[in-house]
């Protein structure tokens, strides 16, 4: 069977490792990382726009986030959207910078961060299956308008179904990367 006829399957089971990787990178594992900050948004003039479009954001230390706006004005504005947002870190604001410090994390905050990455990981697994059945579908399709053998029906399912397992593999091959990290003290 072409290789065309499973690549928009494996492009769409690629895209969900990717979101995958988006949300756990937005998981907060004890250690500063400035992705916490991607999906936090702040009113300016009018548009939401995200906090990382709006300044510097460096990380002077391990456990320390420091973003420092453009405009001072929009100092307060971040503030309130940082405490709005669920990253569970109170900001510090000294009228220049504010200072996100992450404390080190509890072993019941472990336990609960890894419940999470486990949900997401199994939701990731469930759109890859169900990426495979539409890829199935559509293959008994083709069997009955006379596109396709039945031989090659059964090949195009082995062949999905490979694919489905590769992309399951590397969602616990994520899983396992997030969850040492969380686990690291």
């Amino acid at each position: 069977m072409p290789d065309e006829l499973y690549e928009p399957y494996e492009t769409k089971m690629g895209k969900t490792i990717s979101v995958l990787r988006d949300e756990f990178r937005a998981i907060r594992a004890g250690r500063a990382n400035p992705a916490l900050l991607d999906k936090i948004t702040v009113d300016y003039y009018g548009s939401q726009t995200p906090i990382n479009q709006l300044g510097n954001i460096s990380v002077p230390e391990a456990r320390m986030i420091v973003i420092q706006p453009w405009e001072a004005n929009l100092l307060k504005e971040m503030e309130k959207a940082i405490q709005k947002s669920d990253i569970g870190i109170n900001p510090n604001n000294d009228g220049k910078v504010i200072r996100l410090a992450f404390p080190v994390l509890n072993e019941e905050r472990r336990k609960d961060l890894i419940k999470q990455i486990k949900k997401l990981s199994e939701d990731s697994k469930v759109a890859i299956r169900s990426i495979r059945r539409d890829a199935v579908d559509n293959f008994k399709k083709q069997r009955k308008s006379g596109d396709m053998t039945e031989d090659d029906l059964k090949d195009a399912e082995k062949e999905i179904q490979s694919i489905t397992e590769r992309f399951v593999a590397d969602v616990d091959k994520v899983m396992a990367e997030k969850e040492k990290e969380i686990m690291e003290i």
